[in-house]
């Protein structure tokens, strides 16, 4: 299957779509930094600076995929909506899609999309692709399934003229594994947050963002069991997210080493990725097993659903981990040596935290408080 990834990013869904076995024959890219990466990683690919300017798709193409930009979508952006100035691009992958009709196409985004102004940016998404004739089926899939630290939570919709994509994006469905909140495992958190949100993860990191609060991109921060605050290495930061080492070191030749944080954040992880192309690949003719409910239209979009021409929509009981591979604590599964949080950052952060009625351990603060002393 040859692909054409649109909003490519850093090329987490193309490395791993590689990794199963797919070939990709066109990238768009409109970062110069991400394009740096790019260029160095598939250079044998052509690569479109500008969505809105690809007149139509090779004639080739078996798989459009598109993580159009979530920054209108996302609950730590601006949540303008489907028809935000970024996100809006939407309207550019359904020209394609019109003109060129693929035979599948692979969309991502972050789960705010199923909420924002009740749920109208996946309304949009499906009812257009039922409008040119596709079947489709998305569900939320958390990267921690796939053996990594990352509690990392994303939206993945499939959509197919020629095939069945409820059949290989929800037929596989395992229990989520929790690890336990003691003192012998790791827990990351946002520091430069504090007031609305912590970002509290056991054992894991929280979601790798492209941006933070305080407006510049920024790592989470980790709590070891040590009593150590510190963040963790961009190096640790790409296997968080499935790349190899250093993968995004190409873009310090067009812009600062720190923007490296933000290519991270937006990107997708490349064992979802994997795990999706290996399933379009085995194309498996398994039926749904699952409960299985009819939408009404009124109803809130759920985690799980699919629908297309002729068979209504329907929500699907299905979790957000398709799989479970065995997962290392995230103190043991760190590389490299970590930035201790300054006594700045901490102690600001531990203001904000202060002032807030967010729950967290009581421990938390007082190994907070014992840090800033001690790094006074």
């Amino acid at each position: 299957m040859r692909v054409a990834g649109l909003f490519a990013g850093v090329g987490g869904i193309e490395l791993g779509l590689e990794q199963a076995g797919l070939t990709t024959a066109l990238l768009c890219e409109i970062d110069p930094r991400a394009q740096a990466v790019l260029e160095h990683r598939f250079p044998r690919v052509r690569i479109e600076p500008d969505v809105s300017a690809i007149a139509q798709l090779p004639p080739d193409i078996d798989l459009l995929t598109a993580g159009f930009p979530c920054q209108d979508l996302s609950q730590a952006g601006k949540t303008s909506g489907i028809f935000g100035r970024r996100s809006g691009l939407i309207r550019s992958v359904f020209r394609l899609i019109c003109d060129s009709k693929p035979p599948w196409v692979l969309i991502e985004n972050v789960p705010f999309l199923l909420r924002l102004d009740g749920g109208r940016g996946i309304a949009y998404v499906t009812r257009n692709l039922e409008r040119l004739g596709y079947r489709w089926a998305y569900r939320i899939v958390d990267t921690r399934a796939f053996g990594l630290p990352h509690r990392r939570e994303r939206v993945f919709l499939l959509a197919s003229r020629v095939g069945d994509p409820a059949s290989c994006l929800l037929t596989q469905d395992r229990p989520a594994i929790e690890s336990e909140a003691d003192g012998a495992v790791a827990h990351g958190f946002y520091w430069t947050e504090g007031t609305r949100g912590l970002g509290w993860a056991v054992d894991a990191v929280p979601t790798i963002k492209g941006g933070s609060a305080v407006g510049i991109p920024s790592p989470p921060a980790i709590w070891f069991p040590d009593g150590r605050f510190a963040t963790p290495d961009i190096r640790d930061a790409e296997r968080l997210q499935g790349f190899p080492v250093n993968w995004t070191r190409p873009a310090e030749k067009a812009g600062r080493p720190s923007y490296r944080w933000t290519l991270v954040g937006n990107a997708v992880s490349v064992p979802v990725a994997r795990w999706i192309g290996r399933r379009l690949l085995g194309q498996p003719a398994t039926t749904l097993d699952l409960p299985i409910v009819e939408l009404s239209k009124s109803a809130p979009w759920p985690r799980a659903a699919f629908g297309g021409p002729g068979i209504g929509r329907h929500a699907v009981d299905v979790g957000s981990f398709p799989v479970t591979r065995a997962r290392r604590h995230l103190h043991e599964f760190l590389n490299f040596e970590p930035m201790p949080l300054s006594r700045r950052a901490a102690d600001g952060f531990r203001g904000r935290l202060q002032r807030s009625s967010l729950s967290r351990p009581a421990e938390f603060d007082d190994a907070l408080a014992d840090y800033v002393g001690r790094a006074a």
